[in-house]
């Protein structure tokens, strides 16, 4: 840990420009950073001191722009006839800095040269694992002696970000050979069958490679292919469906406090005659008798905690968001939403596939941070009441991917004059998601009511609230009771 009472110099990488400058900025506390030029005009270099388990360090802080190499074939096998494709499942291949991301290779092998320490900021996912090992890669070949550490964190807020750099671990190398491997079958996969299947169907589709090879190309994908043959085999059933029709009988009982509706319990028939003839004896005999009444309680539970997917879902369900522009772009006003909310601090890391929460994890610290807002501040108030007994632990999904919590609300927000409405309406969803996590279960109480009218049985069902639990504050799905 030692340099002889010199400061350390510590080379950090973050995966995004962004993220480099928002790190830097907590751990500098806005005070004593210099901000210079890399090789690369988009990526710059944050200096600052700072004190690492009681080690006094100069921080350079700095960024890549996701991965820093590519996957491709040996030069001998790149054109497309330069072999058969079912060569290219054993033919070598090479990873490589494209051209475009050389000036951000020069600049970490320059800093790297003067520096003690490595520290990688990337994404705690597999796939920000493996961007940091090639960041390592190029970083021990200027400089072997490098002292290579991995801060996790997964909300770019002061605790967070100061608890991960007082926790540096090692990188785990199983997690960045897992996306190597990936790569290299996706590789190997896509472009065989690519080069095949374009040149096996070009005289059915009249292709004319000498024209223009780039118009002409039949790609495959391993991912996208197999959902490809679903939406079309989905088709097909759409397609080869046949309607058949049906008839039903229902009957409706007026009152003074309005007009029940009661379903035939047979559902449905498809003989028009027997219908027609259990109708006609429903009417020469329409008296009501009362056969049974049940009465249950029901409980509605919260929703798991937030994984990615489930943002997705409900963000599209609510709000007509697609997935591409919650977790990326919103192009009609050129704002990320997500990612833009990660980023400024105020959601956690918005990509995982966890649904529960650590025991760890300080609920109640995030809910107490929501009691000032105009909307459902007071609802988070009934939480933290003992009185109320509103709250409950989360349940969990099942779903936990080791590198991020559920996404929750890291900071507190009435609203910034910079978002677009969709980052209203998204960190709303996630605040009032994350406050039923912790409510209790909505509960109602349900009557049923069976009818005999011929020797025909009719059922209707009405329910009552008794307890609105985390109802009282979250979107609801408009089709679910």
């Amino acid at each position: 840990m030692s340099s002889g009472g010199r400061p350390i110099r510590v080379l950090n990488v973050a995966e995004k420009p962004s993220v480099a400058k928002a790190v830097a900025g907590i751990l500098s506390q806005g005070g004593g950073m210099r901000v210079r030029e890399g090789r690369s005009r988009f990526n710059k270099i944050f200096e600052f001191g700072y004190t690492i388990r009681g080690q006094q360090c100069q921080m350079l802080f700095t960024s890549v722009t996701g991965h820093l190499m590519e996957l491709d074939f040996d030069d001998r096998y790149r054109k497309w006839h330069s072999c058969d494709p079912i060569q290219l499942y054993r033919a070598p291949v090479v990873k490589y800095v494209p051209e475009d991301k050389l000036d951000i290779k020069r600049t970490l092998e320059e800093e790297s040269r003067n520096c003690q320490w490595l520290v990688l900021w990337l994404d705690c996912d597999r796939e920000g694992e493996n961007i940091a090992f090639e960041v390592v890669e190029v970083c021990t070949q200027a400089n072997r002696h490098l002292n290579v550490w991995r801060a996790r964190f997964s909300a770019l807020i002061d605790r967070d970000i100061r608890e991960s750099v007082e926790a540096l671990v090692r990188p785990n190398q199983l997690f960045a050979d897992a996306v190597d491997v990936r790569q290299e079958i996706d590789l190997r996969i896509g472009a065989s069958f690519t080069r095949f299947q374009t040149m096996l169907l070009r005289d059915a589709f009249h292709l004319d490679f000498a024209r223009d090879n780039r118009n002409v190309v039949l790609s495959y994908g391993p991912c996208q292919f197999p959902t490809l043959g679903f939406i079309v085999e989905r088709y097909w059933e759409i397609q080869s469906h046949e309607s058949e029709e049906f008839w039903t009988i229902n009957c409706t009982h007026n009152s003074d406090e309005g007009i029940a509706t009661f379903n035939w319990m047979r559902g449905h028939m498809f003989d028009y005659t027997c219908a027609v003839i259990i109708y006609e004896m429903c009417i020469q005999e329409p008296a009501a008798t009362v056969a049974k009444v049940r009465q249950q309680e029901k409980l509605k539970y919260p929703p798991h905690p937030l994984s990615t997917i489930e943002l997705e879902k409900r963000a599209s369900r609510y709000f007509r968001i697609s997935s591409e522009q919650t977790m990326k772009v919103h192009f009609r006003n050129s704002a990320v939403v997500a990612e833009d909310l990660y980023q400024a601090g105020f959601i956690s890391y918005p990509r995982t596939e966890t649904d529960c929460f650590s025991q760890r994890t300080d609920l109640r610290a995030i809910v107490q941070e929501q009691q000032g807002h105009p909307v459902w501040g007071s609802y988070a108030q009934r939480l933290l009441d003992p009185g109320e007994g509103l709250w409950r632990n989360p349940s969990g999904g099942g779903h936990d991917d080791k590198a991020h919590p559920p996404i929750h609300p890291t900071k507190f927000s009435s609203g910034e004059s910079r978002w677009s409405q969709d980052h209203h309406r998204l960190y709303e969803l996630v605040v009032r998601h994350f406050l039923a996590c912790v409510s209790k279960p909505a509960v109602g109480a349900e009557t049923t009511v069976e009818v005999d009218i011929a020797g025909e049985l009719f059922s209707a069902s009405g329910r009552v609230i008794l307890e609105c639990g985390f109802t009282g504050q979250t979107y609801q799905d408009p089709n679910t009771d």
